[in-house]
């Protein structure tokens, strides 16, 4: 039995509570709730009235954290109830809120871990459990020394932040920054930091060296106030490692070792899309080439089932030798309202999505993003990237929206050259129904383009 673990069931006659007229305790009882189980040697310890008490006396706070409590010990029921009816001046409890359970033979506690065979009682055993089952925390005291009911609350409290807790941690202190405490030099998990490249709204990216592989990675740390569950983070990440093309940014690793959500991505290095057009369009020969190695990344992932949800210039990064690459696949969807993070020379910004002027009409509508948004995206960002300017702009978020949902592809594609404009026809079908072009054919076009352009060139 370790920690992150199912804990250990039992199901064991107790205590009645009061108002209630169950007489076992069973661990699936607490499904649902968090759970502290106190286990101590024997009724007639000095030491046990002190602490026992002093947790029945804190547990409506126990309570308002969700939790439940239930103290185990190798006593009979009928020991347990003289002691709990036995006044604090003689020894005993005087009463007591929460129940207690007998396991006589010892078999709870050994599977626990706190069972003294020559004594036949049990060490005093700490353990705190999830509502789902899981064993978040334990620890095991001498007979001599008993649990101080803040320091249980207080790491209750702790565990149920989700994020990092610092010895000095109190309810009313912040979680530690895994990313604000990193720096050159320092590691998490097996990577060692060089220096950080970028920061967005839920997490900052470093670059590292993997030091079991010894090959550089693209680090991205997520932060403790992120909405998003780690453990969703890390699904939607393993998703994205199944891509394997040349146009999609290659995940290499998913961790939370440390508790704290890290994946390692390939290290690239030039410039994010959003950072080339900022100032002017581009070339249409260029534009070409860019939407072509989009679209061919974009089919891979629709052919296994991936939607993008947030397809934009500042997603997409261009290396040095013009390769195009996709980031954020499985991410983007889920992380509502962020912002742009700081654009950077050696990795485009990691961990923004819901972007408004690059949404579908059926996403502005609240509906979830499928691979036909993906294909207005990239309609929006060809338009962009032919005149310079935004094909859905505006100066606050309804207006973006109010636009996107009255777009017209006629006009748009009446500012392109061909053949463009007869690609963002398609491409900007307001009804997701009728946009039935894919990644794979825009790429094909796009592909033909440009080997005529080539052989123009050639003549």
């Amino acid at each position: 039995m370790h920690v992150g673990s199912l804990a250990p069931d039992f199901d064991l006659p107790c205590t009645p509570m009061a108002g209630s007229s169950a007489d076992r305790a069973k661990l699936a009882d607490y499904r649902g709730r968090w759970l502290t189980l106190v286990f101590y040697p024997r009724d007639f310890s000095l030491i046990c009235p002190t602490e026992l008490t002093a947790i029945s006396a804190r547990l409506d706070e126990f309570r308002r954290q969700g939790c439940e409590v239930l103290g185990i010990s190798s006593d009979s029921i009928e020991s347990h109830l003289r002691w709990i009816a036995t006044p604090k001046d003689q020894g005993g409890l005087g009463g007591l809120d929460f129940p207690l359970a007998s396991d006589p033979e010892g078999e709870v506690c050994r599977s626990y871990g706190v069972y003294l065979e020559y004594q036949h009682v049990a060490l005093r055993g700490l353990f705190i459990i999830d509502p789902n089952g899981v064993l978040q925390y334990q620890a095991v005291h001498n007979l001599s020394v008993g649990r101080r009911a803040d320091e249980i609350l207080r790491i209750l409290a702790a565990l149920q932040t989700g994020g990092l807790c610092a010895e000095s941690w109190t309810p009313e202190k912040p979680t530690l920054d895994a990313a604000r405490g990193l720096g050159p030099g320092s590691t998490i998990s097996h990577y060692r930091i060089e220096r950080q490249v970028g920061r967005g709204a839920f997490s900052s990216v470093f670059r590292a060296q993997d030091t079991m592989l010894r090959r550089t990675v693209a680090l991205k740390v997520m932060k403790p106030d992120s909405p998003l569950a780690p453990a969703a983070v890390l699904a939607e990440a393993r998703a994205a490692a199944a891509l394997n093309h040349p146009n999609v940014c290659t995940i290499y690793s998913v961790d939370d070792d440390d508790d704290v959500p890290v994946i390692a991505m390939e290290y690239l290095s030039g410039g994010p899309l959003s950072k080339q057009i900022a100032d002017h369009p581009l070339p249409p020969s260029e534009t070409a080439n860019i939407v072509r190695q989009i679209a061919a990344g974009m089919a891979a992932a629709h052919a296994q089932g991936i939607v993008h949800g947030d397809l934009k210039p500042a997603n997409v990064f261009v290396t040095r030798e013009g390769l195009v690459k996709i980031l954020d696949f499985g991410l983007a969807r889920r992380e509502q309202g962020a912002t742009d993070p700081d654009e950077t020379t050696d990795l485009a910004p990691i961990g923004v999505t819901g972007t408004p002027s690059y949404m579908a009409p059926e996403q502005a509508d609240g509906h979830p993003s499928t691979a036909a948004s993906d294909v207005f995206a990239l309609g929006s960002m060809l338009y962009e990237m032919l005149t310079g300017r935004q094909a859905f702009g505006g100066d606050n978020v309804l207006q973006v929206l109010g636009r996107i949902r009255d777009a017209d592809p006629e006009i748009l594609a009446a500012e392109a050259p061909e053949p463009f404009a007869s690609l963002l026809r398609e491409l900007l079908i307001p009804d997701a129904e009728e946009r039935t072009i894919s990644m794979a054919e825009i790429a094909e076009r796009l592909a033909d383009v440009e080997l005529r352009e080539a052989d123009s060139l050639a003549g």
